[in-house]
């Protein structure tokens, strides 16, 4: 007996020793439902230039001079289409490399015109030069084969996003009626209005943007495109319904063109719209560049329910693995501050490259650059968008260059293959899709950061330097001990990773590698790890994402207040779906606000609160409010004010502004487009604000009640005390 109890103790210390045990992650079912469609994070998405992917039925290609067949010409048509998508899907090629979700050109009616512009002959190929929002292009197939598309990306568990753009029609002339389709409008075939003799305003006529302010790029043209004014009912009306027509159609994303270029306070309405009848994931196109930084593009992100394209994690990334004018410190930077600015910061939707932008790969030499750079936008937090041929290596510089035809469909490059093994892992483990991230080790060329949610977590370490090992030591991190295989399998010349209580036994970092370890571990209690619409009236459907929240319905709280019954509309251990509760049930004070989310079990345990999801007072309309005669001195802005949450509750630091005075009315006279509260009476005031010091109008508040539907003006004159 007493010989075995010394060998069984000998063997004990041998094997610790050698960490001979390999912790064994939850393999849980993967996440493939296409029936969520208000949580991406555990997608990938794929965006697809439509006409330049593949010709799948020459018999919808252009004729004559719109189309060039060799795509020799970028400007012209090439043939893409809905069908070269489909077979795609169907011979498994997204499939293979991880891909979940795919956003596609804008899918609408473009203009037929060739446009000259200083003897270059340009065609609407890429799709933003619509016409009519409620049909297809033919171009890119009948909307009967559009159907088909939807169809067979489900089939297959992929999401379809289509690119959407409502800020403006085409290329117009004020003074020549003739020049392209003078940026006509048409519903469904009939003609609402054209650009010139717009006796119904359906358009802004204020000459084109010069960039100099945030008003003057939504109240001017963008270059030559016929502007629309979203203030003008009709206007309002048609793109609630053409919007409504493809969500109809089966659509489970949207990405919006050019928001940086329409009132704020028409967008917040129209997503309000679109999530009190069917709730998409959808985000916009708020162009920032090299290291800019925008407190207006962050409040946007965080109050217009709508998510944005992360420039500043673009540009981060570009800088740091292309052109290595940046430190690894940098993007480590990057992802500590924009984790502060982004209330949602997981729904931003982060990419290396796009169609209004040079190709990330720019000659053949800086292929593990590229490879870096995707893996760390795959396993980094957002929802990760890989531009059409990234995975063949294109290159290509600023448009039409960065538009080329797909090169290849091949399957054996690395670039695909890094996907195929990442993509998969944000639906397999929840620390890739939900996670915090920490910096574990970094120097200028080296990255380790870890990614943390619940139990689960998830390591990654990147050494950028191409010529020089890194030697790791000291590292520490959340994994349990035991034995870790590189989930890249050597890829990218990383390799498998020892770790006891905590720390990680010293190792090399091959050059250029890249290696990715993980562990999934279920949850004793609840974690919620996504919330969406983050923006919602009451009655409307909220999905609520994470781990543990068994099989057994529990208890959703909304600003403190209990959903259950008949509210909850489904529960599942990973996924909760409940309907917003009346206003007047809401705590406190009994209005909207800011509210957390937390869940209870059916056993009673509690969830941390998800800060924090947008309640509005109710479906919401476009009105324009217009105060006339406030003289104001250097530095001194006008704001807006009022008793409801949508106008900031009489809290100064929530006030509407500052309001604007340039293009559509000029000083004194100031302007903004709010969202509000339909058929509701109001009570609001202006007030002058620079900086801590601020003066309210005199008289008493003003009164209203917001249109039922539809958009409307106020305009009053300023109240002197």
């Amino acid at each position: 007996m007493k010989m075995f109890s010394r060998w069984s103790a000998w063997l004990l210390t041998i094997s610790t020793l050698l960490f001979v045990w390999t912790p064994q992650p939850l393999q849980a079912a993967p996440d493939t439902s296409v029936t969520n469609r208000a949580n991406f994070s555990t997608d990938v998405i794929y965006q697809i230039v439509t006409d330049r992917f593949q010709d799948g039925n020459p018999r919808n290609n252009p004729k004559g001079s719109l189309f060039d067949g060799t795509c020799k010409n970028l400007k012209k048509y090439c043939g893409g289409d809905w069908q070269g998508i489909i077979n795609n899907i169907n011979d498994g090629y997204f499939t293979g490399m991880g891909v979940t979700a795919l956003w596609i050109s804008q899918p609408v009616e473009n203009i037929y015109d060739v446009i000259n512009n200083a003897g270059v002959q340009n065609t609407s190929y890429h799709g933003y030069w619509a016409r009519d929002f409620k049909k297809t292009n033919p171009a890119h197939g009948t909307m009967e084969q559009f159907k088909q598309l939807v169809t067979a990306a489900h089939a297959k568990n992929i999401k379809i996003i289509i690119d959407f753009a409502p800020n403006h029609t085409s290329p117009a002339m004020e003074t020549d009626s003739n020049f392209g389709d003078n940026g006509r409008l048409y519903d469904n075939g009939t003609l609402v209005a054209g650009y010139t003799n717009d006796t119904s305003r359906i358009f802004h006529h204020n000459l084109g943007t010069d960039f100099s302010s945030i008003e003057d790029g939504i109240y001017r043209n963008l270059y030559d495109l016929a502007d629309l004014n979203h203030n003008n009912t009709v206007v309002d009306k048609y793109f609630k319904d053409a919007i409504q027509l493809w969500l109809d159609m089966g659509v489970d994303g949207i990405r919006v063109d050019a928001v940086k270029h329409m009132p704020f306070g028409w967008q917040k309405n129209w997503m309000s719209s679109i999530n009190s009848k069917a709730p998409v994931f959808t985000f916009g196109e708020w162009f920032l560049g090299k290291n800019e930084v925008s407190a207006e593009n962050h409040a946007f992100a965080n109050e217009s329910g709508m998510s944005l394209l992360d420039f500043r994690f673009a540009q981060t990334v570009r800088q740091v693995f292309r052109d290595q004018t940046q430190t690894m410190q940098s993007l480590n930077n990057m992802i500590v501050s924009t984790a502060k600015d982004y209330k949602y910061v997981n729904d931003q939707v982060t990419f290396l490259d796009n169609h209004d932008m040079e190709r990330f790969h720019v000659n053949k030499a800086n292929k593990r650059m590229l490879e870096q750079a995707l893996a760390f936008t795959l396993t980094s937090r957002g929802v990760p968008a890989v531009y059409y041929g990234t995975e063949q290596y294109m290159t290509g510089g600023n448009d039409p260059d960065n538009r080329a035809r797909m090169s290849s469909f091949s399957t054996n490059t690395t670039a695909y293959k890094v996907m195929g093994k990442l993509g998969p892992l944000r639906k397999v483990n929840p620390a890739f899709a939900y996670g915090t991230t920490k910096e574990r080790w970094v120097n200028n060329d080296v990255y380790i950061y870890e990614r943390k949610f619940g139990n689960s977590v998830a390591l990654v370490a990147i050494n950028r330097n191409l010529s020089s090992a890194a030697h790791i030591s000291g590292l520490v991190t959340a994994l349990p001990s035991g034995q870790y295989q590189d989930m890249l399998s050597g890829l990218l010349n990383g390799s498998d990773l020892t770790i006891t209580n905590g720390s990680v036994a010293p190792f090399k970092l091959d050059a250029g590698a890249v290696a990715v370890w993980h562990y999934t571990a279920e949850e004793i209690s609840p974690v919620i790890g996504h919330v969406g619409p983050t923006m919602v009236v009451p009655g409307n459907k909220v999905t609520i994402d994470g781990r543990g929240f068994g099989s057994e319905k529990g208890t959703v709280y909304i600003g403190g207040v209990r959903v259950l019954g008949a509210d909850i509309l489904s529960w599942e251990d990973t996924h909760i779906e409940v309907k917003v509760p009346p206003i007047r049930l809401i705590q406190p004070a009994h209005r909207p606000g800011h509210y957390d989310v937390v869940v209870e079990t059916a056993k009673r345990t509690k969830s941390s609160a998800y800060s924090s999801i947008q309640v509005l007072t109710a479906p919401q309309v476009n009105v324009r409010f217009v105060i006339q005669g406030a003289n104001t001195v250097a530095g001194e802005n006008v704001y807006l004010s009022g008793n409801i949450f949508e106008l900031g509750s009489w809290n100064i630091e929530s006030a509407i502004g500052p309001m604007y005075n340039q293009v559509v009315y000029k000083y004194p006279n100031w302007y903004i487009d709010v969202s509000v509260p339909a058929d509701t009476q109001i009570q609001y005031k202006f007030l002058k604000k620079n900086g801590s010091h601020l003066f309210w109008e005199g008289g008493k508040n003003r009164t209203y009640t917001t249109p039922s539907s539809g958009t409307d003006t106020v305009i009053v004159n300023w109240q002197h005390q």
